[in-house]
């Protein structure tokens, strides 16, 4: 509700008006931020179900986009038209907020203690914190039906009342309590973000969500800070309604981003990955269709994974079939021409494998129906592929070792197939 995330510039005092007005992010771009990490969670958190940590971002994501709702100016005016009572949006707005900071203590317990949930000290925990934060909302209710409040305020109620009766003692009470749930939050994130052993994606969702929370404190510090100027006679309302509600919007976005960045990263980290190991194969694919003489039938539905598998898979068959062909004393010499050239040891095995296989290639294509007595080694090539094919795209490479081998070649030995009869990818 606006009068804990007011619109910033329309009721301040001129001279800081423009500074703060400058300030104003709409309600609906973290609603929409939050709404996103939700549809992004929502699959895994059905599917784990059991999960208690599933279920806490679930909740707190639900509870955060709920917030951001029924704090609109127009969602308000809505809420206290509809029910006919003045200001009813105040505690069910108070109970959203409350709820959700005990969302926050509820996902800090479930990644502390692991994701099963199942130890008593943590059901323990858990219990304690839904009692304690369910008690907190019903005394909001009971408190705002206690006080007196007939003038409907939908952008300054926390410092409009922050001396009435009842009032003054709900106002405080929600900001209290979330005002304690988000410390312990921020301060156990912050310590997870400096242990060892994170990863790069889940480092940054903390990152986000540590300063998320802590614009929380910060949101909870102008809110008091407004409130406490009311008791005391002083007027520093445009804290409470310029300056704090840019900050929870700004907080929420962060809080989504920390949500979303360790499943979107890893989940295109991962599509990167299988993407560019499939590009990779291409040069060996593409020689491997030249012996077997079609490959892989285009399926359009198929994942990128399966798409990455099955080439893997022709790729290796036809190596199989085509290892009888492959001249291991030629693969040697290559080897150790590469290795004289200045090749690391992996890249001259690699190397000498795809000069290998080109001169088998070559051979296969020529006498089809050639049979060899050798029975050859092919765990290692099997193994190699993705070497193998990036060592295909140095043509440059090759032809220098291949030049090598053949200058090492004892006399009168017979020469490898020319070069040109040999397919390139």
């Amino acid at each position: 509700m606006t009068h804990l995330l007011a619109a910033p510039g329309e009721l301040l005092a001129s001279g800081s008006a423009g500074l703060v007005g400058r300030l104003y992010i709409s309600f609906w771009i973290p609603t929409a931020v939050l709404c996103a990490a939700l549809a992004i969670k929502l699959p895994t958190i059905i599917r784990l179900w059991r999960d208690p940590l599933l279920r806490a971002v679930g909740g707190l994501l639900l509870l955060a986009c709920a917030v951001f709702v029924f704090v609109a100016p127009s969602t308000i005016a809505w809420t206290n038209r509809v029910t006919g009572v003045p200001n009813i949006s105040a505690p069910w707005c108070y109970s959203l907020l409350t709820a959700f900071a005990g969302s926050c203590l509820l996902l800090i317990i479930a990644w502390r203690n692991g994701l099963s949930g199942r130890s008593p000290a943590t059901r323990r925990a858990m219990r304690w914190v839904i009692c304690t934060y369910s008690g907190v909302i019903v005394a909001l209710w009971v408190l705002f039906f206690l006080a007196d409040a007939p003038v409907e305020r939908l952008r300054d109620l926390d410092t409009y009342y922050a001396t009435t009766p009842f009032m003054r003692e709900e106002i405080l009470l929600y900001l209290l309590a979330h005002c304690v749930a988000v410390l312990i939050t921020s301060r156990l994130i912050w310590n997870w973000v400096r242990t060892d052993g994170l990863d790069a994606w889940l480092r940054s969702g903390l990152v986000c969500l540590g300063i998320g929370y802590g614009l929380n404190l910060l949101f909870d510090a102008f809110k008091l800070t407004a409130v406490i100027a009311r008791w005391t006679g002083h007027d520093l309302d445009w804290m409470s309604t310029g300056v704090a509600p840019p900050v929870a919007c700004l907080s929420a976005i962060l809080v989504a981003a920390g949500f979303i960045l360790p499943h979107a990263g890893q989940y295109l980290h991962d599509r990167w990955r299988v993407r560019t190991a499939r590009r990779e194969l291409r040069p060996l694919y593409t020689l491997m269709r030249s012996v077997h003489g079609s490959g892989v039938p285009l399926a359009l539905r198929a994942t990128p994974e399966l798409r990455l598998i099955r080439r893997e898979t022709f790729i290796r068959d036809v190596l199989l079939g085509l290892a009888r062909h492959i001249d291991e004393e030629q693969v040697r010499r290559a080897y150790a021409a590469a290795l004289d050239l200045g090749f690391p040891v992996e890249r001259a095995r690699a190397l000498a494998a795809a000069v290998g296989i080109q001169d088998a290639v070559a051979r296969k294509i020529r006498t089809p129906d050639a049979e060899s007595t050798g029975h050859p080694d092919t765990t290692d090539l099997l193994r190699e592929i993705g070497a193998v094919s990036r060592a295909l795209r140095t043509p440059d490479d090759l032809v220098a070792v291949r030049t090598r081998a053949a200058a090492a070649r004892e006399p009168g030995e017979r020469a490898p197939a020319a070069e040109s009869s040999v397919p390139r990818p």
